[in-house]
Order: structure tokens, then C-alpha cells, then sequence
């Protein structure tokens, strides 16, 4: 095929800066243009997650905010839920233990995150009343309006909030933004009342916001719009297929609204009209999905592919600003909490579970998304203020007929990216692909010879990288970080992807050590380059190593900084920054693998630095104690949403089991009962703390984290029948066992137990 050609598009106004963080509520350090967020004067991609601490017990939040920088967020966002801390009027509001809010951010900025307050005060969240507590709802004032009387509960509200963490909010504290209300989609003046009553309470910060997608109108200026993007929703009907909201959001577009995220709940509201991006304001999000919910009638799993995906397409399209819904999954401080059929809602959900399939999970399980999305933030942590003032070009995508890919470039340089993935309905693979760069004094020609990219993959590909006076022409790689050595030059640090061949291109005039290289035109082509080092000289002797990682290495690619400088670690097991150092959170032994290195280094330039655990194996014996009945048929009584199963089917027709974990476990070790099982919905009770799942073909981790030091943990677990005519939308390989099933299901099929232990890291003591 012939090469792809796109010209360096620069932008289209000049740039400018509106009042907020500039004029009103400044911030040293920290500015706002129409192009991006300037961090001491340089652009910058804050990369936000989303972390609830009232649905995390607080005993977890340091590890939840340590696992989360280690991911490469900088941002902690999160949710104040009204009815989790004031479910009676006349009661006193609650902020204490996992509702201490002040607590939680004076956290975030000891390990060194910042935060945005979601102030609501409604906020949704799958939360009953969307936060609102039910005497809000009953009262004869009408919500989300400017009737004085529903102001003056908000005012006494956001006061109590106030006294909690105004001080927090200062030119040097860590809350740097605060979200007005949620999914409002046509009362700027509400939005502008409840600023205002934020401010009387003393909460202020220098990025004001608000969700602006559904064609929003809100009131810009006075908050900066924020836009998601999400792989799949539970919030469609069971069989409206994968929606084309969805399906939008694995192209590269200028286009920032999503018209579907909160269309179930918006009614008279949604015009299904796509708003236009304000051009005061640069392109940034705030409900990126790193995972999706449950919903009775429909369950999506995204992928980590998915996910990452969907990340990079944002990336590729101009965004300057990576916000993830929800990063670190959590559960409900206490039944009854959720939106469901009973209250109103067009989905049941959950009653406990929020587990969100997130990349942190509820119980801080570490999944795929995590590590593929951790790549693109140390990429963003090393090349962010770069990438920040870049602008993106975007090529007619010819949707299933053409590549998918964009350029970001400033047009001296410049990143291509490029998406061969799609959930549901696969791309192909591509064949032959080259693409020919205009930039402003230039046209760069890559790969040299053209090359085959598998379906599935997602890349961001360097041209004219330059980094410490030496240019990287284009590589068939993407760039991961870059790291200083003492002594020695820096090193750039570069991933493959599987089933991609990788190539590097410098000037004809530069000397290469470590790895043949070839003259191709005005170019030294090093071609088929495998996992190492090798050194790039340039003709004015500027020197630079590079270091490649394989597809499987760059999932295990940690980029902590300790003692100030960065550090490349590969580890199975997550590392984070601990008490100076840096430690693993592991449930078998290991090793890691440090550069620069830390002690003696292997002949691959790292160091290693073995790991144990002392935890003991555990012997797992399920026993059934009771068969499953034969369900009764699920009312529609949404429609096209089926109900939850009552508590009372519950009762009679689930199949009940005991499960037995012998073997020593520690007072608050955290451990884990990993269930494989085929059902509908399932319920567990251990040490009086309950959880539920819905069914998605996933394996389910129970908490079995003991209060005191134990020999012997019960755990009860209860499975409704999953029957091959239970009407719920389920991913294909749990549909597919779905289909098989001459009578309906409820076992468990598998077990082990996970026991988790942090070690800290002998080399960073």
C-alpha cells in the first residue's frame, strides 16, 4: 500500500488564557491556556484517578494512593457522597473513620498526589438518589434547581465540608480542582449557585469543573468542560448490541462529546445532539472508564486492550488531560446504598459491590489495565510537556477500510499514534503500513521498508525525538521514559509490540555502537532490534543509550523515582514508594530487576534484587450444604432491563457452600479467597463482612483478610442459578457457557487463596 500522508496541522488560534487559575483562584506554579495546563510555565498532562475513600476501608488508602502513584497518577479525584456521611436530617454528619474526608486528602499529599473534590452535591456514582440523601428527596423543595430551599440544604452541607477541609484548598495545599454537581445538562445558573456557595464554605481551587458531555450547558469560563469516553456501559438495554458511543471512542477525533454517557438518566434532557469542544478550553477528561460496573440486566468486562485502547485514542487525539472512571474499585460503606429497580433507577446494581473491574481492584487486585496503562504514563511523566504542546492532525479515518492514526506534533517533531484494536467487532490486521511525516522544514519517510501491524495492537511511534542533543529520526517503538545515569549519557528507553517489527532510524552522520546498522538514504537504519542497549553518537559527539524492552518486558516496566532520580524496575509484583525507598506488594517470592543498578549489575546492566514471602500455603475444602432450586423467570420491569433477583428468591433457590481456608494467617494480612464459578449472582459472609458479585464469567476475590491471628477462616457463599434463558447481556465467553446449560448452574468450579505481604527492597534501604 502507499505510504499513509498527513502534514503537521499547527493551531488554528492564538493561544489564551481565561480567568480561572490565572486571574481568579491562583495558584503559583500552575496556569491555563486554550491549549493546556501549565505546570511552572511548562504544559503539562495531569493524569487523574478516581478513588472513593468511603467505599475503601481506611486502613487501605495508603497502599490504594501508593499503588496509584506507582500506576503514574498525579491526580486523586474523588466523589463525596452526601447520603454516605448525613443519611438523617437531624443528625450530625459523619467524617470519621472511612468517611474522614480532611484525613484522606492530607494523605493524597503526604505520598505526594493532589486531588479533585467531586463536590456533587449530586454525583451519581451508581449511588441511590445520586448521592442525595433520601431526606433530600423527600422534601417538598425540588433538587438540582435554585429553589432557595434546596440551596439553603446545600449551603449547610457544602459549610460542614468546609470546616472539614477548606484548609486544604490554599495556594499550597494539595486540592487543586473541585467538580460542581454531575451530568447536568441545562441550568448554568444552578452551577454557577453552587460555586458560590462553595466558596462561601471556604472550598475553592484553581480549576473549577464540570461533566460537560451530552451537549451540556453549562457555565464555561466559570468551570473548565471535562469530557469521558467509556468501551462499553451497562446503562444500554440487554440487547441493544455494543453502542455506537461506544464504538466512537476507538477512532482519533476532534470530536470530545459523548452524547450516551448518562443518557438512561438524563430523559427529557438528552437531545442526542454531539456538542462542540469550547475553544477557550483545551481537550481534557475526567471519566476515561478504566473498568466498567455491573448492572443486573447487562454485565461488560472491558479488556485491559480495551481500556488502554481507548487511553491512547484520547492520547492521540489532542487530549491534555488522561482522567480514569474508576481507577481503584471500592465497595459500598453498607446495603441498601446502590441505584436499582427499587428506587427508581433503570438498572439494578450491585448492593455492596463497586468493584468496577478497575485496574486497581476493590480489594487492590493489580489487573492487565494497570500495567498497559502505566506504559502511557511514564510515558506522559518523561515526554508530558512535550506531547502538552503538541498539536493533532488527523487523517480521513476510513472506519473499517483505512488505518486508524493520528499525529501530534509542534512540526519540528512530533508522535504518530495508531490503533489496530477494537472490542466486539475486531479491525484486521494491516499489512504493508508506511507513513510519509510533513513537518514544517521536513517530510519524514518511515518505516524504511513497510511494515505489518497484527489486529489488536495500539502504538505511538517517535519521529524526530530529540533528547540530549541526539534525534531519534522514527522508530517502529514506543517510547516508554528516560533515565539518568551518573556519570554516563541518559538513557532513552523504548518498547515493542509483539508481531511488530522493530526499527530505529538516527542521521546518516551519527556512529552506533552495539547494534548493526545499515545506510538507508540520509539515514542509519538499525532494523529488527531485539531486547538491550546500544549508544547513539551524533556528529557533534552528543551521546544517548537507548534501551529496548520486548511487549512482555515493558508489562513489567516500573518507573518509580526514589532519592529524586528515576529508576526502570521490571517486577511481576507491583513496586511502590515506601519510606524512602521502594517496596513490592507480592504473594509469592520474585525478583526484580533495577536500572540504573543498584548493586553489582548482571551482563543485561541491572541489577537484581530478590524478594520472599513468608506466608504459609493455605488448603482450601468446599462443601455444599445446600443444592440450588430451580429459579423462578426474571421480570422485565424495565424495559428491556430484567430485575435483580429478589432476597427472598435468593433465600429459596441459591445453592449454598462453606468453604474452609486452613492454614496461619496474620492479623490484617491482606488475603484474598479467589473463586471460579458459574451462576447468576452470588452472596459470601466472613467474619460478619458480606459482599455480592454479578456473574460475568470473571473470577471473584473475597476479602478474607482476618481480624486476628487465625489457623482456620469459613467463608459462606451463596450462588443463584444461572438458567440458559436468564435475560442478561453477558460478555461471549460467559454467554457461551450460558447457551450450554441444560439446567440452570450455580457452582463453584475452582479456589485458591492469595496472601499478600509488602517487602521492602534492600537496595533502596
Amino acid at each position: 500500500m502507499p505510504a499513509l500522508k498527513i502534514s503537521h496541522v499547527g493551531w488554528d488560534a492564538p493561544e489564551t488564557r481565561p480567568r480561572m487559575a490565572n486571574d481568579v483562584d491562583a495558584r503559583p506554579g500552575l496556569a491555563l491556556t486554550n491549549r493546556s495546563i501549565l505546570r511552572n510555565g511548562e504544559p503539562w498532562i495531569p493524569v487523574t484517578g478516581e478513588m472513593h475513600y468511603s467505599r475503601q476501608p481506611r486502613e487501605r488508602w495508603a497502599d490504594a494512593l501508593r499503588l496509584m502513584k506507582a500506576g503514574g497518577i498525579n491526580v486523586v479525584a474523588t466523589y463525596i457522597f452526601w447520603i454516605h456521611h448525613q443519611p438523617e436530617e437531624h443528625g450530625t454528619p459523619s467524617f470519621e473513620g472511612n468517611l474522614d474526608l480532611a484525613a484522606f486528602v492530607q494523605l493524597c499529599e503526604e505520598i505526594g498526589l493532589e486531588v479533585i473534590l467531586r463536590l456533587g452535591p449530586w454525583c451519581h456514582g451508581e449511588v441511590r438518589n445520586g448521592g442525595h440523601p433520601d431526606w433530600v428527596v423527600n422534601a417538598d423543595y425540588t433538587e438540582r434547581t435554585n429553589d432557595p430551599r434546596y440551596l439553603d440544604a446545600v449551603r449547610t452541607w457544602f459549610g460542614q465540608i468546609g470546616r472539614e477541609v477548606a484548609g486544604l484548598c490554599g495556594s499550597d495545599g494539595p486540592v487543586i480542582g473541585i467538580q460542581l454537581e454531575n451530568e447536568i445538562y441545562d441550568q448554568p445558573d444552578h452551577i454557577l449557585a453552587l460555586k458560590d456557595l462553595a466558596r462561601e464554605s471556604g472550598l475553592f481551587a484553581p480549576l473549577w469543573t464540570a461533566t460537560a458531555w451530552g451537549s451540556a450547558d453549562i457555565p464555561v469560563g466559570e468551570v473548565f468542560p471535562l469530557y469521558g469516553g467509556y468501551s462499553d456501559g451497562f446503562w444500554v438495554d440487554t440487547n441493544q448490541g455494543w453502542d455506537e458511543s461506544f464504538q466512537a471512542h476507538f477512532t482519533f477525533s476532534h470530536q470530545w462529546d459523548d452524547p450516551g454517557i448518562g443518557k438512561d438518566l438524563a430523559g427529557e434532557s438528552w437531545t442526542g445532539v454531539v456538542g462542540a469542544k469550547h475553544p477557550d478550553f483545551p481537550a481534557a477528561t475526567c471519566e476515561l472508564g478504566g473498568g466498567m460496573a455491573k448492572a443486573y440486566h447487562r454485565r461488560p468486562a472491558p479488556t485491559a486492550r480495551d481500556i488502554a485502547a481507548v487511553a491512547l485514542c484520547k492520547l492521540g487525539s489532542g487530549s491534555t488531560w488522561q482522567g480514569y472512571y474508576m481507577y481503584v474499585g471500592g465497595t459500598n460503606p453498607r446495603k441498601g446504598l446502590q441505584e436499582s429497580h427499587a428506587t427508581g433507577y433503570p438498572n439494578d446494581l450491585p448492593e455492596l459491590n463497586y468493584d468496577f473491574g478497575a485496574p486497581i481492584g476493590a480489594h487492590l487486585q493489580i489487573r492487565d489495565s494497570f500495567h498497559r496503562l502505566r506504559n502511557q504514563h511514564s510515558f506522559l511523566e518523561a515526554f508530558g510537556s512535550r506531547l502538552a504542546a503538541m498539536n493533532a492532525t488527523i487523517p480521513e479515518n476510513d472506519d473499517d477500510g483505512g488505518l486508524r492514526w493520528s499525529l501530534r506534533s509542534d512540526g519540528a517533531s512530533g508522535f504518530v499514534f495508531i490503533n489496530n484494536h477494537r472490542p466486539h467487532e475486531p479491525l484486521p490486521a494491516r499489512t504493508g503500513v508506511q507513513f510519509e511525516i510533513g513537518l514544517d522544514d521536513q517530510s519524514v519517510l518511515f518505516p524504511h521498508r513497510p511494515v505489518d501491524l497484527p489486529a489488536g495492537e495500539f502504538l505511538s511511534w517517535p519521529v524526530q525525538l530529540e533528547v540530549a542533543g541526539v534525534v531519534v529520526r522514527w522508530a517502529t517503538l514506543n517510547v516508554l521514559t528516560v533515565l539518568e545515569a551518573a556519570g554516563e549519557p541518559p538513557v532513552l528507553v523504548l518498547t515493542a509490540n509483539d508481531g511488530v517489527d522493530a526499527h530505529l532510524a538516527v542521521p546518516a552522520a551519527y556512529a552506533v555502537e552495539g547494534h548493526p546498522s545499515v545506510p538507508v538514504g540520509g539515514e542509519r537504519v538499525l532494523e529488527d532490534l531485539r531486547p538491550g542497549f546500544f549508544t547513539l553518537t551524533s556528529e557533534r559527539g552528543g551521546r544517548l543509550r537507548v534501551l529496548v524492552l520486548s511487549a512482555s518486558q515493558a508489562l513489567e516496566a516500573w518507573t518509580p523515582t526514589v532519592s529524586g532520580r528515576r529508576r526502570l524496575v521490571l517486577s511481576s509484583a507491583p513496586v511502590v514508594e515506601r519510606d524512602g525507598g521502594l517496596a513490592v506488594y507480592a504473594h509469592q517470592p520474585g525478583t526484580v530487576a533495577v536500572f540504573p543498578p543498584t548493586g553489582e549489575a548482571d551482563d543485561d546492566g541491572f541489577s537484581r534484587d530478590p524478594f520472599t514471602v513468608s506466608s504459609e500455603a493455605h488448603e482450601v475444602t468446599i462443601t455444599r450444604t445446600a443444592p440450588a432450586s430451580a429459579p423462578p423467570a426474571r421480570p422485565v420491569t424495565v424495559p428491556g432491563r430484567a430485575s435483580a433477583p429478589s432476597p427472598d428468591d435468593f433465600a429459596a433457590h441459591a445453592a449454598r457452600y462453606t468453604i474452609s481456608v486452613s492454614g496461619q494467617a496474620k492479623a490484617g494480612e491482606r488475603s484474598l479467597l479467589r473463586l471460579e464459578l458459574v451462576g447468576d449472582t452470588a452472596s459470601s459472609l466472613f467474619e460478619g463482612r458480606e459482599e455480592d458479585v454479578f456473574w460475568d464469567g470473571s473470577v471473584w476475590d473475597i476479602d478474607i483478610t482476618p481480624a486476628q491471628d487465625t489457623d482456620r477462616r469459613v467463608v459462606e457463599v451463596a450462588v443463584f442459578p444461572l438458567a440458559a434463558d436468564t435475560p442478561v447481556w453477558l460478555p461471549a465467553d460467559a454467554d457461551r457457557i450460558r447457551a450450554s446449560l441444560v439446567e440452570p448452574a450455580a457452582q463453584i468450579t475452582g479456589a485458591c487463596v492469595l496472601t499478600f505481604e509488602a517487602t521492602q527492597l534492600s537496595g533502596f534501604a
